[in-house]
């Protein structure tokens, strides 16, 4: 009997697990898109708490107004639940408008409703600077194998002709990513089709951070964008 029962056990228990993200998604976002710190309180274990208000009040520092997105993805390969996130909106910093355009991708393991663990999976982000912000295409892999070599480009879809542009390409760490630093980018001379590199995968699986600067007679553009490295696809 306790044959037959388990895949219908195995169905019914997805199926809690599965309204639960819905749920806490939908929370989730609520949370965010309140305008207070604190909301995540009732979203978070103690201990992750103090480290997600941190990050969000100095988001939102930089970004006082934007519309946050949560939805339920895919699962992960060993099983744990995911969310895709996304956010835009402006901000005006020193006589410029920016624009910014971001999403990831993060594991979570939930306790009683509350998050308990997080992963990042995936992050890209994009902020252009402007009257008119230049339409750009961050041309970056996902996944890339170990020890491989691959481009990252950050190509503008109306090539700017003769116009001087200057550009610049810097690796990221996990913790300049968490503490949302921001490291000054050397920029050279640039084609004005945008900035293009050729860069190589480290030998271990894990994961590649960029950060890019384009810089035009309208504006900026930064860009950044998480790789995952992988031993085999």
């Amino acid at each position: 009997m306790a044959m037959l029962l388990s895949p219908v056990h195995s169905v019914a228990q997805s199926a809690r697990e599965g309204s639960a993200v819905e749920r806490f998604s939908d929370r989730l976002q609520t949370a965010l898109n309140s305008g207070s710190a604190s909301a995540l309180d009732t979203l978070a274990s103690v201990d992750l708490q103090h480290v997600l208000a941190q990050r969000l009040e100095r988001f939102r520092q930089d970004f006082p107004e934007v519309t946050w997105q949560v939805q339920p993805a895919a699962p992960t390969p060993d099983g744990r639940p995911t969310l895709s996130l996304w956010v835009r909106g402006s901000a005006e910093s020193d006589g410029l408008t920016y624009a910014l355009e971001a999403s990831e991708q993060i594991a979570i393991r939930l306790e009683d409703g509350e998050l308990v663990e997080q992963e990042l999976l995936a992050q890209q982000s994009l902020l252009r600077s402007g009257r008119r912000p230049l339409a750009v295409n961050v041309a970056i892999p996902d996944v890339v194998l170990t020890g491989s070599r691959y481009d990252v480009d950050l190509i503008v879809k109306e090539p700017l002709g003769q116009a001087l542009v200057a550009g610049g390409l810097i690796s990221l760490t996990d913790e300049q990513l968490s503490a949302q630093m921001r490291p000054n980018l050397p920029l050279a001379p640039q084609g004005g089709g945008g900035l293009f590199k050729s860069v190589q995968a480290p030998q271990q699986p894990g994961s590649q951070s960029w950060a890019l600067m384009l810089v035009h007679p309208d504006g900026v553009v930064t860009a950044t964008k998480r790789v995952r490295v992988v031993s085999s696809y």
